[in-house]
C-alpha cells in the first residue's frame, strides 16, 4: 500500500480470504494464479456493496524463488536464519504475479507476472542473527525487506526494484492506463 500511496493513488485495503491453492508449476504462473485468486475473492466479496460502480480491484502475491523452491515467509527465527543463510552470496530470483480487475460497462481484466534476479553479498552469521532481532524478516516473503536494514546486503539487481519490495508500480500504472 505504501507504493500505490507514493504513486498518488487512492484505495482502499481489503484483504482476501481465499484459501491459497497453488496448482501451477511455473513461478512466473504461480504469482500470477494467486494474485487472480486473491483479486477474484476480494471482488466477489465487496461486488454487492458497489453494484453497478466502475471500480478496479488488483490483487498480488510476491514470491522469493531460489533453487527451484519457494520461499515464502518465515514460520520462525530458525527459519528466517535458514534462507538467509541459503541466500547468502548468491543469486535469486522476486516474481509478483498481479491482476487487476475492472468492473462497471465495460469489465476488463488483466494478469501479468515481473521477475527480478537479486545478487546478495556474503552474509555472516552475526549479521543474519542481528537482522532477525529487528523483527524485519518474519512478515516478509524470503525473510528480508530490501528497502529496510537489509538493504546493505544487496549487492545489486537486475530487473524492477519495486517488485522486489512486493509491487511493479510502474508496470501496474502503465495496465491501469490501458483499461481506464
Amino acid at each position: 500500500s505504501e507504493l500505490l500511496k507514493q504513486a498518488g493513488f487512492t484505495f482502499t485495503v481489503i484483504p482476501s480470504n481465499a484459501e491459497e491453492i497453488i496448482t501451477a508449476d511455473a513461478p512466473s504462473k504461480i504469482v500470477e494464479e494467486l494474485a487472480l485468486l486473491k483479486a477474484n475473492d476480494v471482488y466477489q466479496s465487496i461486488k454487492k456493496d458497489y453494484g453497478k460502480d466502475d471500480f478496479m480491484v488488483i490483487g498480488a502475491d510476491t514470491i522469493v524463488y531460489y533453487d527451484k523452491e519457494i520461499l515464502g515467509k518465515p514460520e520462525d527465527d530458525q527459519e528466517a536464519f535458514d534462507m538467509l543463510k541459503m541466500l547468502s552470496d548468491r543469486t535469486h530470483q522476486v516474481y509478483t504475479g498481479v491482476t487487476i480487475l475492472r468492473t462497471g460497462e465495460h469489465p476488463a481484466s488483466i494478469t501479468f507476472a515481473e521477475k527480478t534476479d537479486v545478487y546478495l553479498y556474503p552474509i555472516s552469521e552475526q549479521d543474519i542473527h542481528a537482522y532477525i532481532a529487528t523483527g524485519d524478516p518474519m512478515d516478509k516473503a524470503g525473510a528480508y525487506g530490501i528497502q529496510g536494514d537489509f538493504a546493505v546486503h544487496v549487492k545489486g539487481i537486475q530487473g524492477d526494484y519495486y517488485n522486489v519490495v512486493g509491487l511493479p508500480i510502474g508496470r501496474v500504472y502503465q495496465e491501469l492506463k490501458k483499461l481506464m
